[in-house]
């Protein structure tokens, strides 16, 4: 009775009015909270699991900091792992969901797929994880066990690379892969690293040493903080209140001077030490002088004569015309060009070396590098060419390194005018930001290793004590004294132990010439301007669009256009000479004012609009003949041969040379050049036919879709520039796959895209939520499908959704390939390449969208057929696929390759039309040289 009693008065209790609102607020409260934690573990466990690395820190390929591979650095991405949570909170969800929603049994491999769980990745979140030594065919010789290295191993491909890493790691692991300590030759007369000055009054609102702070809570000693503060090129270290570091670069005044009494707190590590006190501060000096760059001369002494330049021209890619066109603008007789063309890109060394026979002051490196942004490759092979240079009889004064980006903003004269101001000064640009920060966000402190195309980050390290560091950017102007020391074949102490160091850093280049210059005999000749323009855009140059090579987030400056027009014309009265980026093939336009500006108006202007560039070559070595590429150039010979009208065969062996083609920046399609045999004459003739690439985007719902201006698919979409580097259209078995969408909208705007392969089969769901604000109305993005390989051969779609509701389509083409090596395909060959993957992998929650696909039957069974075509059958197919995206527009025949046939005197010569590649280009050539001018034409 007594319970029942106790529960009346408490119902009784509940009813009373201001209690009843304290219950109702209370209950309010507990349901908001409980949807917030409902909402956050659904966005928590939706959120980057395709971004995590499960082996790793941090996002995949991003672990650790932001850098930027010229002047100044960005900001740190430095977050913990949460992958191991996410994937195991994810699951359990999906599985709470599928108890609730009714999954096809048809569809239930998409959800199977895309969450298996393996339980050894679960171990990459610890601080140690298992290293797979059954994956090795040797056995390391020490244990590694840190994520970082056990990632790198794992991600490697070539076992080469594997033993690479480990032999790395050990010696890291060991402590004998980097000297601990360097002495630095730069005078500094009357100081005395480690000498106490005194115990000093600090002040909060005005500190005695105000260069740099930092909390050194587990280690601060006068020795740590001393050594942290000249790292950092400061000359006077302070220690105070136990844990706190100070650097500076004035001298403590006479006055602030206390009692050593007054600095009684014992340091952390070593009671016997003290570590200043409450405001009052022990001060010692660093062993350095305060650092001062030069200041440039602007008047030549008298009788001083003119400097000679050698160019240091590093070149990659396959801009020929742009590369030509900068050494048409160097060029002068008192100077030397050194040409080093990357060890991958056979087709520039082939298209430049006649320039050796033709000009006496220019030299192709032979011992090339195959080099890579943020590679260690690129300080070898400038050190390499510094060298080589050296051993060479030309006479010159300074080496400057540029780049097929760079172009020159200033003429000739007024570089060597500058130049022969200032003899035996160095130029390079600094960081500007405080170097510690600088060390920080370029992975200084971290050690990479340069193998298999790729920068693996295997761990942290700690640089060399008794130096200073610095960088900032890898483009300079050195003088000769300094090139003989940096380069030359006597190495000190100091160049033996940097050496070390920066065969296994990031970026090298945009530290060690710095940091040699601080720490050495030339310290005095630091000039902090590298004599360039940079044309940085924050928002567009830092995506991490290196990641896919680095493991670590890199910027790179944008291409200059003409909008960056006033950025150029601003240096006139400044002592910058050069500028970059600059490429032909993004906007030949501003290269054309600028080249205008400088040397004058061209002769002939209306020639100046079209550009070509070369994207496959038959003599090419390196890089490997892309399968895929030669079976759709072979197919556009055979389309070629018909359009002509005439009797003409071609095949594999007669293609020659595919180009891009474009006029006024506007892309007008692609030039084939191959060789076609006559079947009356049987001569053969060299031909060039012009094709155009067939749009396949279509908005279905025109008053509501008009704002989706257009949808392609690439393979190589740069975000920096924001084009797709896939000029030819079309993509390989083993392509990416990503959506490219350009917008018309002023809001925020939901879309959906469904990629469906050639079987009718959904393979990818794609949302893009755009809810950024922008200045634009036109926003153009990408989004990139997770499609494995190979890719199911031929046309794909997209569909766009938006709110539900289709808007527009558009079509790609997955290519089949005819040849494996550039032999004909066999059957069983192409069984297995062209029946695609079909392991599509769609999350539960998106599964609905299969609804949406119509079924389409025929379309499997055409795709189970194709698989099993070869021979002249498998050509018909990709004949007929490649006629719906290519269209031939113009055929002419060249004329520089031997007799006509009579069959073709119709056919209008290439040299007389104004698209073809052998058209006169002037402004790119380089063909006669006049000795007496010193000039080239």
């Amino acid at each position: 009775m007594a319970i029942f009693k106790y529960r009346a008065l408490d119902i009784r209790w509940l009813r009373k009015p201001r209690f009843r609102k304290f219950v109702v607020i209370v209950s309010v409260i507990f349901s908001i909270n409980v949807f917030l934690v409902y909402n956050l573990v659904n966005s928590y466990s939706d959120s980057a699991l395709q971004e995590e690395d499960p082996s790793g820190r941090g996002r995949y390929h991003l672990e650790g900091a932001s850098v930027q591979d010229d002047d100044e650095n960005n900001g740190n991405i430095n977050s913990d792992n949460l992958f191991i949570k996410q994937q195991k909170l994810h699951i359990n969800l999906e599985k709470k969901l599928l108890n609730k929603k009714q999954v096809p049994e048809s569809q239930m491999k998409y959800y199977e797929n895309s969450n298996k769980f393996n339980s050894a990745t679960s171990r990459g979140n610890n601080a140690t994880v298992s290293l797979k030594v059954e994956e090795l065919d040797f056995k390391p010789w020490c244990p590694i066990t840190t994520k970082e290295a056990v990632s790198a191993i794992h991600r490697a491909k070539t076992q080469l690379c594997k033993k690479e890493l480990v032999n790395v790691i050990c010696s890291l692991q060991k402590g004998i892969l980097f000297p601990k300590q360097l002495t630095a030759s730069c005078p500094a007369p009357g100081v005395q690293k480690g000498k106490l000055l005194g115990c000093y009054q600090d002040k909060k609102s005005m500190r005695l040493l105000s260069g740099y702070f930092t909390n050194l809570e587990q280690n601060n000693s006068p020795e740590n903080c001393i050594n942290l503060c000249l790292q950092s090129g400061f000359p006077y270290a302070g220690v105070e209140y136990w844990t706190e570091c100070f650097c500076g670069v004035e001298e403590p005044p006479i006055k602030a001077r206390l009692p050593d009494s007054s600095c009684n707190k014992k340091c952390p590590t070593d009671p016997s030490f003290t570590c200043g006190g409450y405001l009052t501060i022990n001060i010692y000096e660093t062993g350095i002088k305060k650092f001062t760059p030069q200041v440039p001369n602007t008047e030549v002494a008298e009788n001083e004569p003119p400097v000679r330049i050698t160019f240091l021209l590093t070149f990659s890619g396959r801009a020929l015309r742009q590369i030509k066109r900068l050494i048409k603008s160097l060029f002068h007789k008192d100077h030397y060009f050194f040409i080093h063309v990357d060890a991958t890109q056979d087709y520039l060394f082939r298209e430049l070396i006649y320039l050796e026979k033709l000009l006496p002051n220019v030299k192709l490196m032979r011992q090339r590098h195959a080099t890579m942004w943020a590679g260690a490759s690129f300080l070898q092979m400038i050190l390499a060419a510094m060298k080589e240079i050296l051993n060479m009889n030309w006479k010159w004064d300074f080496i400057i390194n540029l780049s097929e980006s760079d172009f020159p903003i200033k003429k000739n004269e007024k570089l060597v005018e500058f130049l022969t101001a200032n003899k035996d000064k160095n130029f390079v640009k600094s960081t500007g930001r405080e170097i510690q920060r600088f060390i920080q966000k370029q992975g200084l402190d971290k050690t990479f290793v340069q193998c298999d195309g790729h920068m693996w980050r295997i761990g942290d390290r700690k640089l060399p004590l008794g130096i200073q560091m610095d960088g900032g950017s890898d483009w300079m102007a050195l003088s000769r004294p300094f090139v003989e020391y940096v380069a030359g074949d006597t190495r000190d102490e100091l160049l033996r132990g940097l050496d070390r160091v920066y065969q296994y850093t990031l970026l090298p280049a945009e530290s060690y010439f710095h940091t040699v210059l601080r720490n050495s005999k030339f310290c005095g000749t630091y000039v902090d301007n590298n004599l360039h323009l940079t044309n940085w855009k924050r928002h567009l140059g830092c995506k991490c669009q290196y990641r896919h090579i680095v493991d670590w987030c890199g910027c790179s400056p944008n291409d200059f256009k003409p909008d960056d027009w006033q950025k150029i014309t601003g240096t006139s009265s400044s002592m910058l000479y050069f500028a970059r980026k600059f490429e032909a093939i993004i906007n030949q336009a501003i290269i054309n004012q600028l080249e205008e500006w400088v040397y004058g108006p061209s002769v002939n202007p209306g020639k100046m609009l079209g550009y070509w560039q070369s994207m496959y070559h038959h003599a090419d070595l390196t890089p490997a003949r892309d399968d895929g590429v030669l079976s759709l150039l072979v197919s556009l010979c055979r389309t070629a041969s018909k359009h002509s009208r005439r009797s003409l065969l071609v095949n594999e062996t007669g293609v020659l040379e595919l180009s891009s083609y474009h006029h006024d920046d506007v892309f007008q399609g692609l030039l084939l050049r191959y060789t076609a045999r006559d079947n009356e004459t049987k001569r053969e003739q060299e031909m060039e036919t012009w094709f155009k690439l067939q749009s396949r985007f279509k908005v279905l719902d025109e008053k509501n879709g008009n704002f989706i201006q257009n949808v392609q698919v690439t393979s190589d979409f740069d975000v920096k520039e924001s084009v797709s580097r896939n000029l030819i259209g079309s993509l390989g078995l083993f392509s990416d796959v990503i959506v490219v969408y350009t917008l018309a909208i002023e809001k925020n705007c939901n879309l959906t895209f469904l990629v469906i392969d050639p079987a009718g089969q959904l393979a990818q769901v794609l949302d893009i939520r755009l809810d950024e604000k922008t200045t634009s109305k036109t926003v153009k993005g990408s989004a990139k499908a997770s499609i494995p390989t190979p890719l199911l051969p031929g046309i794909w779609e997209v569909k766009v959704y938006h709110e539900g509701f289709l808007m527009a389509n558009t079509e790609f083409l997955v290519i089949p390939t005819e040849f494996i090596s550039s032999t004909p395909i066999t059957l069983q060959q192409a069984s297995l390449l062209h029946r695609g993957s079909h392991e599509y992998r769609i999350s539960v929650d998106k599964i609905h969208w299969t609804k949406s696909l119509e079924s389409k039957k025929s379309k499997h069974s055409l795709a189970l057929a194709n698989q099993k075509r070869i021979g002249s059958d498998l050509k018909d197919w990709i004949d007929s696929l490649t006629k719906q995206f290519y269209q031939p527009v113009e055929t002419c025949q060249v004329l520089g390759s031997g007799k006509i046939s009579e069959a073709l005197s119709t056919v209008e010569p290439c040299e007389a039309t104004i698209w073809s590649s052998v058209s006169p280009d002037l402004k790119s050539r380089i063909s006669l040289y006049d000795p007496q001018a010193g000039s080239i034409r």
